[in-house]
């Protein structure tokens, strides 16, 4: 079990607070890799036309919510990685929308981003599983803000949460009434 400190507020972006307040304190580390089996499960009942639900108008469907937790996790992970590797440069922020907008996510199949999912999970556990004790409080600058790895690695869980969330509370029940 590695216990790895929540992140104080001045290691991240104050628009992060929310993603990094979602995570308990304990194993980060096996938390997430519970957290990607919980999402797993959640979803890889649906069906493909399921998979192509939007709760309400302008909405993302639930292949394009699964595509942006996987493109969101890899931009975190790569932020991550620069600032474990010490690396200063400035990171550019990304626009989510663009992304989804981009990402072609419904014209795939769902199982297909649930395994993409899946793998992305399992690349970031084996990056973080690899990092020495000293690298956890080592920052880089993302978004034009300072950011730690460890605060990092609470966004990624925290994002996960957030958008378990919302699967629960505003897409499953729409979903079900929908097909009742």
């Amino acid at each position: 079990m590695k216990i790895i400190q929540k992140p104080q507020a001045s290691e991240y972006a104050p628009q992060a607070a929310g993603y990094v307040s979602l995570v308990p304190e304990g194993d980060l580390l096996a938390m997430l890799e519970k957290q990607g089996g919980q999402t797993m499960a959640m979803l890889r009942g649906l069906s493909e036309t399921e998979g192509d639900f939007r709760y309400g108008p302008g909405k993302w469907s639930i292949k394009q919510m699964v595509g942006h937790m996987s493109d969101t996790e890899r931009v975190f992970a790569y932020r991550l990685l620069c600032a474990a590797r010490n690396d200063r440069s400035p990171l550019p922020s990304f626009e989510q929308d663009d992304y989804v907008q981009w990402g072609g996510f419904d014209n795939r199949k769902l199982v297909d981003l649930l395994e993409e999912l899946a793998a992305v999970r399992q690349t970031t556990l084996c990056l973080l599983r690899g990092l020495d004790d000293s690298v956890w409080t080592r920052r880089g600058v993302a978004n034009q803000f300072e950011v730690s790895v460890r605060a990092l690695a609470y966004m990624i869980a925290g994002h996960e949460l957030h958008h378990h969330g919302i699967l629960q509370e505003r897409y499953l029940p729409k979903l079900r009434k929908s097909i009742a």
